[in-house]
């Protein structure tokens, strides 16, 4: 009775667990859903912002705005790596953190590397790494707004103009859909014209009003802090997608071994129910004899 009692119990503990993780799949569901919207509005925004900044930015290394655009030899690095707070997601935070570690022993191997961290998780593996973890971002996702994510945007760009870091990259999930999130390795900074194969889409003539320096001052900031926006909600909804696949496999797996623990524990009974049937009347037996 005692292996008996403890299949109970394990099939009690699982049929809780199956239920938590029913609950997280419905609420990231939820949440998938209003990410969904947010990068699926933003993304068409961005792309053409960007389209329209490389544009722009062909003749103006010497405006003011050209120093986003400076070219230094690159010694010094910062990856900005987008994973997020919790876990519970699958690989998603597993695959930034191999990324940035191949960054590390791959193109990078030889340079001098920062990581600016968006996410805990991220955070707290790459410094157990020993890796030089500038800053962690937590509370941005608690909080999340362009102005925000913005003001971050403009720390780094303000360091890559004092001349803080050569060149900064961005690594992030790209959400394709639900289950299916796309590793991202983005330069940041410096600016780089576009290499679209269709040369007229880089010789347009735009019409200026009031004038192309004023537009360029105004339009490669904003450009920059849109980009780096895009890639945290590119994650965010990356990370609701792997939380809700991820929880959908837990509740299935959890549901077939509540089943099989189940099956186990009525055979288990029922022969336990037979044996003692069969010693009384083994007993009845040996009393009329």
């Amino acid at each position: 009775m005692a292996n008996l009692k403890e299949t109970r119990n394990r099939i009690t503990s699982i049929r809780s667990t199956m239920q938590i993780t029913s609950a997280m799949k419905m609420v990231s569901a939820a949440k998938l859903k209003k990410a969904t919207d947010a990068i699926t509005q933003m993304r068409p925004y961005a792309e053409k912002l960007q389209e329209i900044l490389e544009n722009l930015t062909s003749g103006t290394e010497e405006s003011s705005e050209g120093m986003y655009s400076v070219v230094r030899p690159e010694e010094k690095v910062l990856v900005v790596a987008v994973t997020s707070n919790r876990g519970l997601c699958g690989g998603f935070n597993s695959a930034i953190t191999k990324k940035c570690l191949s960054i590390v022993t791959g193109e990078y191997a030889d340079k001098n590397l920062s990581f600016l961290c968006v996410g805990k998780k991220g955070g707290e593996f790459l410094a157990n790494k020993g890796l030089n973890v500038v800053r962690t971002e937590i509370e941005i996702f608690n909080d999340m707004s362009f102005e925000n994510v913005a003001n971050i945007a403009e720390v780094v760009m303000a360091e890559f103009v004092e001349g803080q870091y050569d060149k900064v990259v961005l690594v992030y999930n790209q959400f394709r859909n639900a289950a299916v999130q796309d590793v991202q390795n983005e330069q940041f900074l410096p600016l780089v014209a576009g290499e679209s194969e269709d040369l007229s889409s880089n010789s347009i003539d735009y019409i200026y009003e009031p004038n192309k320096e004023d537009i360029v001052t105004e339009l490669v900031p904003k450009s920059l802090k849109t980009q780096f926006y895009k890639a945290i909600l590119d994650s965010i909804a990356g990370e609701h997608g792997a939380r809700m696949t991820a929880m959908h496999k837990a509740t299935d797996n959890a549901k077939d071994l509540a089943d099989k623990l189940t099956l186990q524990y009525n055979k288990a009974r029922q022969a336990a129910i037979t044996t003692e049937i069969l010693e009384i009347v083994g007993g009845a037996e040996a009393l009329n004899g």
